[in-house]
């Protein structure tokens, strides 16, 4: 049983390891083929990168590459992440920023579109880059994660996705002085739409909703949501605090495409029913 245990662990950590190298792929992807070609700063220490590059273009051939700059940001942050987080998560972000560098060194650079549309290249560069799998692998590739995660050390009274937001803003007006103002306003929703697919990611990408239901019939409502929908049924004990009547709450999670199906049931039985949908 114990050697099953170890080999569970072992295959689990192989499998986030496996996360992170293909979410550092992707990423790479992303920034070779859609953000860095059109300028788009999509905030990170990839954001500074593409400024840095654009800056020394000229000074050095091509600029400053991708990698060589996400390198040289990260190394000096690694001693104080493993100070104030500890090992493991040093260690996970250090091979995040290490395979990130090495996708963008082998990833070429490509310009897809002869003529940049900028509003294909936000949404298809920031939903690339939210993919969230090096998050599900448990890593990170550095930047604002441990700039972040060091600022919020210091003020731990103010979150860590704040900080890490407030980060992006600065890395993104930057962008503004060196790209201009429309592409800034782009690469907003780059930041916007990587947030927002990394959070799906990691919640899960199916939908759900919970439904409280509050009747005086909780006990028939409850029975016809079972036998009619074969959905579970939870049911708390709570107090009208007007009526001063105690009640049973019923909770129940379905699909969205149900919503209509269980409100039929719950009418049928109460027409008073008092139902609150939220999203889980």
């Amino acid at each position: 049983e114990n050697m099953l245990q170890k080999l569970t662990i072992r295959q689990k950590k192989l499998a986030e390891y496996l996360l992170i190298v293909a979410g550092t792929a992707v990423m790479a992807v992303s920034l070779q083929f859609f953000l860095d070609p059109d300028g788009m700063v999509p905030g990170g220490f990839t954001g500074i990168a593409i400024i840095v590059k654009e800056l020394t273009n000229g000074i050095v051939p091509d600029g400053v590459p991708l990698w060589v700059m996400n390198l040289i940001l990260n190394v000096p942050m690694v001693p104080i992440v493993l100070k104030i987080n500890g090992w493991d998560f040093a260690k996970r972000t250090v091979v995040g920023s290490l395979l990130l560098s090495f996708w963008l060194a082998v990833i070429p650079y490509v310009q897809l579109m002869e003529e940049p549309d900028l509003f294909l290249t936000s949404v298809f560069g920031g939903v690339s880059m939210g993919i969230g799998l090096v998050f599900l692998g448990k890593g990170t590739t550095g930047g604002t994660d441990m700039c972040g995660a060091i600022l919020h050390h210091f003020f731990p009274y103010i979150s860590l996705p704040k900080l890490m937001q407030l980060l992006d803003v600065v890395i993104t007006s930057v962008g503004i002085m060196v790209f201009g103002i429309r592409i800034a306003l782009y690469s907003i929703i780059v930041v916007y739409l990587t947030a927002k697919v990394s959070d799906r990611i990691m919640e899960g990408s199916t939908s759900a909703k919970m439904l409280y239901i509050i009747s005086d019939q909780s006990a028939l409502i409850a029975e016809k949501i079972i036998e009619k929908l074969g959905r579970g049924v939870t049911g708390l004990q709570g107090r009208g605090m007007y009526t001063n009547q105690d009640k049973t709450i019923l909770i129940c999670v379905i699909s969205p495409r149900e919503i209509a199906r269980i409100k039929d049931v719950v009418l049928e039985a109460d027409s008073r029913a008092f139902v609150i949908v939220n999203d889980s």
